[in-house]
């Protein structure tokens, strides 16, 4: 059976629009899903997140409006973003990081519109899910939810969301296709080409001022 594994943040809609379109994985393959701290990535990676830089953010969030309606998928941002994710990562660490309960959360966050705050939806979204605030403060979620980091640097993931098959990346929920074809044809990442750019030299870099 293939084995693959999942990488994620509810923070990123990207992450809620590509669990989406979970119907075109093939049947027979095992995903793990893995709850990550997207900030912990960019940390680790010196990036910063796509909402961090205000030009970017307005034409990330339009297209992501664009995105949806086109896949036919409901969409609606929370009332302020970006939110911290912590409380519904330990959420679905707390469930087994399930894939129908982090689908769940996602559209809690992402269809309906709702901030993960302490707020009657809230408390009634966990009381649905039957889990308690001494759950999610536990101290088996909080270490989970750090190895899902470690393991995500580990394997080399910078961003979310991202499939991980064979020690291979793919970014993006636009990278679905990509994910889809290597999984029917793993030899396509040894084309010749693909082969060639990953020996790439660098002939300039970027100079970064402290």
């Amino acid at each position: 059976m293939k084995q693959a594994e999942w990488f994620f943040d509810f923070i990123s809609p990207y992450s809620y629009l590509q669990l989406e379109q979970w119907e075109r994985l093939p049947r027979g393959l095992e995903v793990q899903c893995r709850p990550v701290l997207l900030a912990g990535l960019l940390d680790h990676w010196g990036q910063k997140g796509p909402a961090e830089v205000a030009p970017k953010r307005r034409f990330i969030y339009r297209q992501l409006l664009w995105m949806a309606a086109k896949q036919g998928t409901p969409f609606r941002f929370p009332d302020a973003h970006p939110f911290n994710p912590i409380k519904p990562l330990r959420l679905a660490v707390a469930l087994n990081s399930e894939s129908d309960a982090i689908r769940e959360i996602f559209r809690f966050i992402w269809r309906d519109g709702h901030l993960p705050a302490e707020d009657p939806a809230w408390q009634t979204l966990k009381e649905r899910l039957h889990v308690s605030d001494a759950m999610l403060q536990s101290a088996a979620v909080k270490q989970q939810l750090r190895d899902n980091g470690g393991r995500a640097i580990e394997l080399g993931v910078f961003g979310v969301p991202t499939f991980v098959a064979d020690g291979q990346l793919f970014w993006g929920m636009d990278s679905l296709d990509f994910f889809l074809d290597y999984l029917k044809d793993p030899e396509l990442l040894l084309d010749p080409e693909m082969q060639r750019i990953d020996r790439l030299p660098v002939a300039a870099a970027r100079q970064v001022e402290t």
